[in-house]
């Protein structure tokens, strides 16, 4: 297992696939299997059945988990997806951009 370079609330731009080019925020990441839910991206249709919260059901559109491999942070300051090291900084290590040095943990 690696180590996580992307975490929750985080931009990212998906690199290949189908959804290609597409960019949201992290909803969620599930560590174990080295995948992450994505707003807005790779979603799925859900069908809901009759409630009494929703007596309507209906079809709804939900987000789906993707790779993590399929995955880059969107550098604020370089408007691109961009590589990232992990650098030590008073006792704790922070997340940077390769090319610019934009610190993405404040």
């Amino acid at each position: 297992m690696s180590i996580n370079r992307i975490k929750k609330n985080d931009t990212v731009i998906v690199i290949s696939g189908s959804e290609s080019g597409k960019k949201g925020k992290i909803l969620q990441v599930v560590s174990s299997r080295e995948r992450a839910f994505v707003e807005g991206v790779n979603l799925v249709k859900k069908c809901l059945r009759k409630t009494k919260e929703n007596p309507q059901g209906g079809i709804t559109d939900k987000e789906q988990s993707i790779a993590m491999s399929n995955l880059m942070l969107l550098c604020p300051d370089c408007k691109k997806g961009r590589r990232i090291k992990m650098v030590a900084v008073e006792s704790k290590t922070v997340r940077k951009c390769r090319k610019c040095g934009y610190s993405f943990d404040k």
